[in-house]
């Protein structure tokens, strides 16, 4: 590794948590819920859009899925360009640039063409959790580094904000969301610039992009997160972006009703994220993410049943949840507790790309199954048994990981 590349070390694990820890923490945790809602705007109007184009299952499943394709890979340069130019100007930039693709949405909703391009522009909305991640790592000291990535990680609330205010917005005029997203990220921007500050120890690393990537994709842990992570956080963006889509065709909820419900899931798995970040800081965070996943498998073989919404598919829906958002806390955790920290941006990325990416596939897969079969037990069957592999793999071998390993 450049010693170059290297920062000071980090705080010590008793470190006093300076105030701007806290402001930084604050003001990135908003901006990632605001982004989120941005890069989940098409998803509560899915059905809106399938009756206006005349779409097929599968077509309105590519159309809520390709900004999360975009979003995940979007992640890969995002951090890595973190880890060189800081959050500081990544963050307020990002934002701004978001801006353009809600605003084109207003003149792409007619044509399903140009809203799959306006759709993969959308995208970058996604990639701000790579930029937040680093900036709280570097702020916080290891004792209280889980939680503190937990609770920026309930930005992701964004996407149950959208669930819940977009279709009530949308209803007293259709290209109003647009509008005052727009307008939200905009006053964000401008907050950011002012109020994001990177860590004063932090040094740009020397390599360039490719190396850096490079560095942390021979990393084994980098893909063993990865691979936990599609499962846990790719869980919540898929539910995220086709759970509207599922409740209205197969329990026939009107379209905002159907949001409100999925907000209900987004929001329980924004209350368990620094929950799982908050048991890692006690016990290894390996452990909790092989609970939280046993949990997902469990309650997935329950829905793939098909119970009734009342009582037992949305006990079943709200456990998986709980479930999810404590894994995909539980894993950032042990990110940064395996992870160099001048790598922190660049792995963050790959990381969080691979979970993004685990949200893309099964809305199409559930889309394309319910075409099929006209049932969607096979696709809950599937994440059970993905569930369960995480589950059995954390604890086989990432409970034997070292902190300095």
């Amino acid at each position: 590794m450049d010693t170059a590349a290297k920062p000071a070390a980090a705080p010590p694990a008793g470190a006093v948590v300076p105030a701007a820890a806290y402001r930084n923490l604050l003001v990135a945790t908003i901006g990632f819920a605001l982004t989120f809602w941005a890069w989940n705007l098409i998803s509560p109007l899915g059905s809106d859009f399938r009756d206006r184009l005349g779409l097929s299952s599968f077509q309105q499943s590519l159309l809520v899925a390709v900004p999360v394709l975009v979003g995940s890979l979007g992640r890969i340069p995002a951090g890595a360009l973190t880890d060189r130019y800081g959050a500081k100007l990544m963050f307020p930039l990002t934002s701004a640039l978001t801006i353009i693709p809600v605003l084109l949405l207003i003149p792409a909703r007619n044509s399903y063409a140009a809203m799959l391009v306006v759709g993969f522009l959308l995208g970058l909305g996604g990639t701000t959790f790579a930029i937040g991640i680093p900036l709280v790592n570097s702020w916080f000291p290891p004792a209280k580094r889980g939680f503190a990535l937990g609770v920026f990680g309930m930005g992701m609330g964004g996407v149950a904000l959208s669930g819940y205010f977009t279709p009530r917005i949308a209803a007293s005029g259709e290209t109003l969301p647009f509008v005052v997203v727009a307008l939200a990220l905009a006053a964000y921007a401008v907050l950011a610039a002012f109020t994001i500050t990177d860590h004063p120890q932090r040094k740009a690393p020397a390599e360039s992009l490719a190396s850096r990537l490079g560095q942390a994709g021979r990393l084994r842990v980098t893909w063993e997160l990865s691979a936990l992570y599609a499962i846990g956080f790719g869980g919540i963006v898929a539910f995220g972006v086709y759970l509207p889509t599922y409740l209205k065709t197969w329990y026939e909820l009107s379209p905002t009703d159907a949001g409100t419900k999925a907000a209900g899931f987004a929001l329980v798995t924004v209350v368990f994220r620094p929950i799982g970040g908050w048991l890692s800081d006690r016990v290894h965070p390996a452990l909790v993410t092989a609970g939280a996943l046993g949990v997902v498998a469990l309650l997935a073989i329950v829905q793939a049943f098909e119970p009734p919404l009342y009582p037992g598919g949305t006990i079943a829906l709200l456990i998986m949840a709980a479930g999810l958002g404590t894994a995909s806390g539980s894993v950032f955790a042990l990110v940064a507790q395996v992870t160099p920290q001048p790598r922190v941006g660049s792995v963050t990325g790959i990381v969080g790309a691979m979970g993004g990416l685990g949200g893309f596939v099964p809305p199409l897969v559930m889309g394309a199954i319910y075409s099929a079969k006209d049932s969607y037990a096979i696709g809950f069957m599937l994440l059970s048994d993905l569930a369960l592999a995480g589950c059995v793999y954390a604890y086989g071998r990432m409970r034997t990981l070292r902190a300095d390993a």
